[in-house]
């Protein structure tokens, strides 16, 4: 290999690794956005006086938000290209962080996080749109996978961050951490990132054709089934995410630092198998990788039940058998997301405003069951067993994915590892010009 050659490829590893860190930094903030003020939840249901299903409809209401958002945001940035969107829904969830930092009661601080998250849904809308509009195929089911890596960091240390500044300076000095990351977000993407959908390349925004947009991804029964996985699998992590603090901390009695050790390993499981998604699908199709991925949580999640079920290993039993079930989440969302978005590069923003509302808006809905539901340890894995369950069901009956031959032949989503992105893409505009988003199937 000349100097020339070998100065291009370290060059293109650079901009690579500009992408996955400026691109993970914006798709996590919803992530710190929780994670962060995971651990108050207690302290907010003593200090605002309210039950601790309405301290977790905090967070439930801010998914929702985020679900809501995200198709509005999507179109927009379809419109008016990614910056815009991105940087005025980044300005706004600093203004709401201050807000909810002096809000007087629950449910003002309900609605703010509503808000909250339907600001912040522009970062990882714009995020997901980005990189359909730069990679394809496994080259984009890899950078979704490195992501993770990066969106992973926010389990990892958010939490003990939270808890080190709720400890010094009580629960509402969060928010103001919270809009401090924001304006350096919004610093970055003035700063960093250049515009990814040319001009010639946008849509003209007219309703109809928004409308339009939507209705043809709402006909597209693949695209809807692929494009609900990754919110079902969202659903599972949340409806860990806000029982555990009611679990370790009140049934198993953790101190919160002991809390955030607890969830930090459980991060971990996520971000590695994030990252062995990254090297699968170099060798095997995204959804042959999903597909199997699917049951072996399956399996895991009846496993974790039994555990629950006996008391079998006390504490140690029950985060091993969460850290097996969350351990394969992280080959689930990416490869569900390419695999929806592959047939729609030309509206991206719009498809990834679909997946990413379904992502919030299932799992804003699903999480509260754990509360309702008595909010211990057997009330948040049978909600965590049911989603799983329907995952399957959902990737069975919805697409070919288990039917033999299926997939390569009806929906040509399957490119395999090898393909490139220009092969991918000509296939991809085949389909549309010839076909029609709704005549695949």
């Amino acid at each position: 290999m000349n100097t020339a050659t070998t100065a291009t490829a370290a060059s293109g590893r650079r901009s690579s690794i500009k992408w996955i860190l400026m691109l993970g930094a914006l798709a996590a903030l919803p992530a710190i956005t929780t994670d962060m003020y995971l651990p108050s939840l207690p302290a907010v249901a003593q200090d605002l006086e309210a039950t601790q299903a309405a301290a977790q409809f905090t967070m439930s209401g801010m998914l929702i938000g985020a679900g809501v958002g995200q198709l509005v945001i999507g179109p927009f940035s379809d419109r008016f290209g990614r910056r815009l969107p991105l940087l005025i829904g980044i300005s706004l969830h600093v203004v709401t962080s201050i807000l909810c930092s002096v809000t007087p009661d629950i449910a003002s601080l309900i609605g703010l996080r509503v808000c909250q998250g339907f600001f912040n849904a522009a970062a990882s809308v714009v995020a997901i749109a980005v990189i359909r509009d730069r990679f394809v195929g496994s080259d984009a089911a890899r950078l979704l996978s490195r992501l993770m890596l990066v969106i992973g960091v926010a389990p990892l240390f958010a939490p003990t961050i939270g808890q080190a500044i709720a400890g010094a300076w009580q629960w509402r000095a969060v928010f103001y951490a919270l809009a401090l990351i924001g304006l350096a977000l919004v610093l970055i993407v003035w700063r960093f990132m250049p515009e990814s959908l040319p001009r010639e390349q946008r849509r003209s925004g007219a309703p109809r054709q928004v409308a339009g947009g939507y209705l043809a991804l709402l006909r597209d029964r693949h695209f809807m089934a692929l494009a609900v996985i990754p919110g079902l699998g969202l659903a599972v992590i949340m409806s860990y995410v806000v029982g555990s603090p009611f679990v370790f901390q009140d049934e198993y009695g953790l101190s919160q630092g002991q809390f955030a050790a607890v969830f930090a390993v459980n991060g971990a499981a996520i971000v590695g198998s994030a990252q062995l998604n990254a090297a699968l699908v170099r060798r095997a199709a995204p959804i042959r990788v999903l597909r199997v991925a699917v049951i072996v949580q399956l399996v895991c999640a009846l496993v974790l039940l039994g555990i629950v079920l006996t008391g079998f290993g006390g504490i140690v039993g029950l985060v091993a058998g969460l850290w097996l079930v969350l351990g394969t989440q992280g080959m689930i969302p990416a490869n569900a997301s390419v695999l929806a978005l592959h047939n729609y590069g030309h509206m991206a923003g719009t498809a990834a405003a679909v997946i990413g509302a379904l992502q919030s808006g299932v799992a804003g809905v699903v999480s509260p069951f754990v509360g309702l539901l008595g909010g211990d340890s057997l009330a948040m894995v049978c909600v965590m067993l049911t989603v799983v369950v329907l995952t399957l069901v959902v990737l069975a009956a919805g697409t070919p994915a288990y039917r033999k031959g299926g997939w390569r032949e009806r929906d040509g989503m399957d490119p395999g590892p090898t393909a490139t992105a220009s092969e991918t893409e000509e296939r991809e505009a085949e389909q549309v010009e010839v076909q029609g988003p709704d005549q695949r199937s």
